[in-house]
């Protein structure tokens, strides 16, 4: 089927003089002409059928030989003009310098009939001018995580960059995946990303950090014109404009947060190059799912140490993300004023949004006092009793319409119980990780789902009513380290089959699938410190 590309971002955006992937730095440009590398044998392991469709393709076009031969790096499509694009950003909190698509190769801003725009980028197409010391290159075990996770992130309802395809390169690529002088070939990979734009804070600050000011107004305004329209028409100024844009970037960014924390997804290297100026989740790299709820964990090696990326740190990351932001812009204002009502938008969507979201995980309506202690002191024994997030908000959401000391009524049967471990059973199933904190944490828990209870029963809403707003908001399906390791494993001897089906299964994570209840299940003991099932480093 025949796609339409009209390619703004290098049609209206100054572009490298220079042709070659030369690693260089790039001045007064916004990208660089760069072709993808090809491939032995490109083989297509998996495919999104959502973004196909989205995008104007059929089934018969993504079995067709040209598909995996366009989206394995061997081909393009009338229209395509590949490019890498020039950014900077602030890495751990240092700024890097230019950084760039070291390895991403956008293909083209596909149109659909509809008018609706779809960047298709390729991850780990080759080399471009800034690939810097790298080959350009992604290992399968990255890259299926990345296709798995944009897909699972969209269906979980997280503002998210998609994936179209996964392919096999048929050439190994040379890692050293924990940097102990142990590199060893891997199969390849590439994942072609799509997203309305894939414009990040740091394609603003390396214009501001070379005092490009002129080129820095034109993206600016560029991308105003082409990615926030909804905006153009509301103002009558530049300044007011300007300004308006930078507040629905923190606006965004914010709901973004909300919904990792929602979720229990930790980034793991949120960098500024690394922050959608869409407010989508982007660059899917040694990121993780809570098993156990610790606010403390991060899933990044290189950030075991410092832990700056933790999950209860992205808030504030995210909020110091768009202070660097807003330095790179405020040349562009008369004074301060416009960027600081951005950064206190940014506060206020999340404090507003993080408490309607927990009041939505928790099951409560309206607001009582004493509702922020519950959820505080909730979270609290999550923690001290080591217990699994996902899975005991979705037990929280199955307990019924009556819950005492001896007798409850969960799911319409009246049991008896004998013992608090027993009760905890049949209340929240198999939700912890370690006996001897649930030996010590367990009355308080009981106490509190006391506690919890009386509050939800006091509201003006039936136990079913209840259990289906809560099974709306608290998945029973993440994609967990675990199972995606799985995947990797059996797709590194050839057999994607178990990738197919997961991805199956997180395509409806808040539904009930009693045939895949064991992707459901918590971390097993064995993943506890398995590579890959628990912490994973930046190398892919």
């Amino acid at each position: 089927m025949p796609l339409t590309f009209d390619n703004r971002f290098v049609s209206e955006l100054p572009g490298d003089s220079e042709s070659s992937s030369r690693r260089r730095q790039v001045l007064g440009a916004c990208w660089s002409a760069v072709q993808p590398t090809p491939v032995a044998a490109p083989r297509l392991l998996a495919h999104s059928r959502e973004v196909a469709r989205a995008i104007g393709l059929t089934l018969e076009d993504v079995a067709a030989p040209w598909f995996s031969q366009v989206f394995g790096g061997n081909a393009l499509l009338p229209g395509m003009q590949p490019y890498a694009a020039c950014y900077g950003g602030h890495q751990f909190g240092n700024w890097a310098g230019q950084l760039g698509d070291g390895r991403a190769i956008t293909l083209g801003e596909l149109v659909t009939a509809s008018g609706e725009r779809h960047e298709l980028q390729l991850k780990g197409a080759g080399p471009t001018p800034y690939s810097r010391t790298a080959d350009g290159r992604a290992v399968l075990r990255s890259s299926l995580r990345e296709f798995l996770c944009s897909e699972a992130m969209h269906h979980l309802g997280v503002p998210t960059t998609r994936a179209l395809s996964l392919v096999g390169t048929g050439d190994p690529v040379v890692r050293d995946m924990f940097y102990n002088g142990h590199a060893k070939e891997e199969p390849g990979a590439i994942v072609c990303r799509v997203a309305p734009s894939f414009i990040r804070f740091g394609n603003f600050e390396i214009l501001a950090a070379r005092d490009d000011l002129a080129l820095l107004a034109q993206l600016v305004d560029f991308t105003i014109a082409r990615d926030f329209p909804q905006l153009t028409g509301d103002f009558l100024d530049r300044q007011t404009l300007r300004a308006a844009w930078f507040a629905d970037v923190c606006a965004r960014t914010a709901r973004m947060i909300v919904q990792w924390m929602r979720v229990g997804f930790v980034h793991g290297v949120m960098n500024t190059d690394n922050m959608s100026i869409l407010g989508l989740t982007i660059d899917y790299g040694p990121y993780g799912w809570l098993d156990n709820f610790d606010p403390t964990w991060t899933p990044n090696t290189t950030d075991a140490s410092g832990r700056r990326y933790r999950f209860g740190q992205q808030p504030a990351v995210a909020n110091w993300n768009l202070t660097r932001l807003a330095e790179a812009l405020l040349p562009l204002f008369p004074d301060d004023s416009a960027v600081q009502a951005g950064l206190s938008r940014f506060q206020a969507v999340y404090a507003a949004e993080y408490d309607a979201m927990n009041r939505a995980k928790f099951g409560l309506l309206g607001q009582h006092e004493g509702d922020d202690d519950l959820m505080r002191d909730g979270y609290a024994l999550l923690y001290a009793a080591e217990l699994d997030y996902t899975r005991f908000f979705r037990a929280l959401g199955n307990i019924g319409a009556s819950l005492s000391a001896g007798r409850d009524t969960i799911a319409g049967t009246a049991m008896v119980f004998t013992s608090t471990d027993e009760h905890l059973d049949a209340l929240l199933g198999d939700v912890f990780y370690d006996a001897e904190k649930r030996a010590a944490q367990g009355e308080a828990l009981l106490k509190w789902l006391r506690r919890w209870h009386a509050r939800v029963s006091a509201q003006d809403d039936t136990a079913t009513a209840r259990r289906a707003r809560m099974h709306a908001v608290n998945p029973k399906y993440v994609p967990r380290n675990y199972l995606a390791q799985a995947a990797i494993d059996s797709a590194e001897t050839g057999d994607v089959t178990p990738l197919h089906t997961l991805l199956d299964v997180l395509r409806t994570p808040y539904d009930e699938q009693p045939t895949f209840e064991t992707f459901a299940g918590r971390r097993p003991e064995w993943a506890r410190n398995r590579a890959g099932c628990s912490m994973l480093s930046c190398s892919s």
